[in-house]
């Protein structure tokens, strides 16, 4: 024989369950809202980037890294890495490594200390946008 209520029981913990079953939709639209709102604060800094600005601040950069097949010999003899193409984070990532002297080259060292977090964004906006330097012909 049931005893009296068991059913209402049954039927709380039923609704229970079924509480339960939207929560998978719930976080769905949680990461949703949270994407959308990060996808929006990156807007204005990806915007903060200005490649014809970069161009005009690169008279520094292009005395080593944009002539073709050039080797420095200051600290040390090297290919100097050519910077067209590259993905803007690296370039400022690298920026800001040697203006911590995280990254130890003197030369970059003593370019970087000068650099704003502005120059150096515009700087790698212009170098993401310019196409790879070709290497020299022997």
């Amino acid at each position: 024989m049931r005893r009296k209520g068991r059913g209402n029981a049954d039927f709380r913990y039923n609704s229970r369950l079924q509480k339960l079953d939207h929560f998978p939709r719930i976080l769905m639209f949680l990461r949703l809202v949270v994407a959308a709102a990060l996808a929006t604060l990156a807007v204005p800094a990806l915007a903060a980037c200005d490649a014809a600005a970069g161009a005009k601040k690169n008279f520094q950069c292009q005395g080593c890294h944009g002539i073709p097949g050039w080797k420095t010999a200051f600290p040390e003899v090297y290919q100097v890495p050519k910077l067209g193409g590259q993905k803007a984070p690296y370039i400022v990532a690298a920026l800001k490594a040697y203006k911590s002297g995280e990254r130890d080259h003197q030369t970059m060292r003593a370019i970087a200390a000068d650099m704003s977090e502005k120059d150096m964004e515009d700087l790698a906006a212009y170098y993401a946008q310019t196409p790879p330097a070709k290497a020299a012909a022997k």
